[in-house]
């Protein structure tokens, strides 16, 4: 099965990373969608099925805590699983998070091997 996956952040550059380690995985990836900011990643859940969103927290618009929590109140997009990619990263902070739903944290920079295991275990992926 292939997984459809948003990637939001406010940086091209960050975008573009986080887009070369997931092609770098050995998941079985579908198509790959971007968003700079929360409300543009509202749009493309709107209009697209997407099985994980790896998202920033500190974005203009709309910043990654709005995204998930409009995704929490939101029927059909409250099942969908958040990563959280962000240099935010206080133990409250990380734990604010797992109480809105967010599976899993990665601290940038991170590495692919990180992107890889949460992704496993979010999804419950195992790559061999």
């Amino acid at each position: 099965m292939a997984y459809n996956i948003l990637v939001v952040d406010d940086s091209k550059t960050i975008r573009a990373m986080v887009i070369k380690t997931l092609k770098m995985t050995k998941l079985d990836i579908g198509e790959i969608f971007q968003a700079g900011n929360g409300k543009e990643a509202l749009e493309c859940l709107g209009g697209n099925w997407v099985d994980l969103v790896l998202s920033d927290l500190n974005m203009p618009e709309m910043n990654g805590l709005e995204l998930i929590e409009e995704m929490s109140n939101d029927g059909l997009l409250k099942g969908t699983p958040v990563i959280v990619v962000s240099t935010d990263g206080s133990a409250t902070r990380i734990e604010e998070l797992k109480s809105k739903g967010v599976r899993e944290y990665i601290r940038k920079p991170f590495t692919p091997e990180a992107i890889e295991k949460a992704i496993d275990r979010v999804l419950g992926v195992k790559n061999e």
